[in-house]
């Protein structure tokens, strides 16, 4: 089942966790594909109040605290082709959490599933939730099943399965329905340089950290005496013919664009092949937890850039520079400071 689920999500839906949250038992919710089967998939949307609703109809049915389990299974299997008595449907709930002590990621998830059966006269949320197990209008008289309430960092989804005589079990393919704001932060470049760097940095030699690699890339280099000159871990230090090891430095990143301009600058920053760039704009000092540099930086105020290169997980000194706005009145340094 595991594996399964990584087949089917692998490449598709990219998060990235770092090695502390995730031997913290991190998780973060997204639109995985949870269930992949041959029933029609059950159509999730939002509708004007920003609610979850299905495509499931209820003719007019609208369920109350005394609505029973037959009549629900009747509405259900009268305004929908693909349902028969017996069918289940479940329903996924998940909150996404941040632990207040370690700042890991957590997702906490609920499901709660119910037999069709036009004979039972138990009231439906006896059995499941009001969450997900709610009449909506769908604007043209009639009634979907929906959430009762708008999902606020979380997640859901409902599943339709089938299991025949002979035991065996047929589903819809079915994925998350995600509304998170701290799913964002978990997958912009910020987060993939965070990510990589907590493993050992993106390198030659955990080249299954860089996407763009290649296996051509894995192959260590070797010094005419037959020794591998390159370091396994990709850490701060490299096996010299069986000597001691010899300390890896990163030259530090290189500055380009006007120290002095009018109304704005961009401002581009170089490294030496393989580093990685992060920079700050505040004057703090950065580290591989600042913003990973991508593009030119454009600067309309008066601000001091600060950026350090990283390799191998081996960091550079770091580059500082002032850009100066004219109607400042500070003349700025053309110089770049190595601190």
């Amino acid at each position: 089942m595991y594996n399964a689920f990584v087949q089917a999500n692998i490449n598709v839906v990219k998060v990235y966790i770092s090695k502390r949250e995730k031997l913290n038992g991190g998780s973060v919710l997204a639109p995985y594909m949870i269930t992949r089967g041959t029933l029609p998939s059950i159509v999730m949307t939002k509708n004007g109040s920003d609610v979850l609703v299905t495509d499931l109809s209820l003719g007019g049915l609208v369920i109350g605290e005394s609505t029973t389990v037959a009549q629900f299974s009747a509405a259900v299997i009268a305004g929908n082709d693909d349902y028969v008595n017996g069918d289940q449907l479940t329903f996924f709930y998940g909150v996404q959490l941040v632990d207040a002590v370690t700042g890991v990621p957590r997702a906490k998830i609920t499901g709660y599933k119910m037999l069709l059966d036009t004979q039972d006269t138990t009231p439906l949320w006896n059995v499941v939730t009001a969450l997900g197990f709610s009449s909506v209008s769908d604007g043209h008289g009639g009634t979907v099943l929906g959430m009762n309430s708008v999902i606020t960092n979380g997640a859901a989804a409902w599943i339709h399965s089938r299991e025949d005589a002979g035991g065996d079990l047929t589903v819809s393919t079915q994925y998350l329905y995600v509304d998170s704001a701290i799913l964002a932060s978990y997958q912009d470049e910020n987060a993939f340089g965070a990510s990589a760097q907590s493993y050992g940095g993106i390198n030659t030699s955990a080249v299954y950290l860089d996407p763009g690699s290649t296996m051509a890339q894995m192959t260590p280099s070797v010094t005419p005496s037959g020794e591998d000159s390159g370091s396994e871990t990709g850490g701060n230090t490299n096996p010299s013919n069986g000597s001691d090891p010899q300390t890896v430095t990163v030259t530090a990143p290189t500055f380009s664009g006007e120290t002095q301009f009018d109304s704005s600058t961009q401002v581009s920053m170089s490294a030496e092949n393989g580093a990685a760039i992060y920079y700050t704009l505040d004057g703090s000092e950065p580290t591989s937890a600042s913003t990973l540099y991508s593009a030119p930086v454009t600067l309309s105020e008066t601000t001091t850039v600060k950026a350090v290169a990283v390799k191998d997980g081996v960091s550079s000194t770091v580059t500082s520079q002032t850009y100066t706005k004219s109607s400042a009145g500070d003349d700025g340094d053309d110089g770049l400071d190595k601190d």
